[in-house]
């Protein structure tokens, strides 16, 4: 059996990643004593949203990731894929803690995030088709 060993350790990041935005989720929650919704809060509304946007993409991204390792894609290409991503999720958090949650990295993260995702479907579906799996 192949365990996908290079997809878990930027798994183990990421998800160290998901626990530091939830933690400043729950910090701001208890300071603004807000325990449901953002209680109108612009700041806690904007880390809410870094959090859900984290938990929407980084899953399937490390899912299809995972699946090119396991399908035994060179070991550069998961790195690169897993960098990417991890470097994607750094900006897209960067660019929503600026003014109005506009920063130029919150852009650039992304479109990061979305071409580890394309990339690496897209990776998938071919080695199906083309008879890989």
């Amino acid at each position: 059996m192949i365990i996908p060993h290079i997809t878990a350790f930027y798994a183990g990041l990421l998800g160290l990643m998901l626990v530091a935005l939830s933690w400043r989720i729950m910090a701001m929650r208890a300071k603004l004593e807000v325990m449901v919704g953002d209680g109108g809060e612009k700041n806690l509304s904007v880390a809410v949203r870094m959090q859900g946007n984290f938990i929407e993409y980084v899953p399937m991204a490390l899912l299809l990731i995972a699946f090119n390792e396991i399908i035994a894609r060179p070991s550069w290409m998961i790195h690169a894929l897993c960098l990417l991503l991890l470097a994607a999720r750094l900006a897209h958090i960067h660019g929503m803690s600026q003014k109005n949650a506009m920063g130029r990295g919150r852009r650039i993260g992304a479109m990061m995030t979305f071409t580890v995702v394309v990339v690496a479907s897209l990776l998938c579906v071919a080695s199906m088709i083309l008879g890989r799996v």
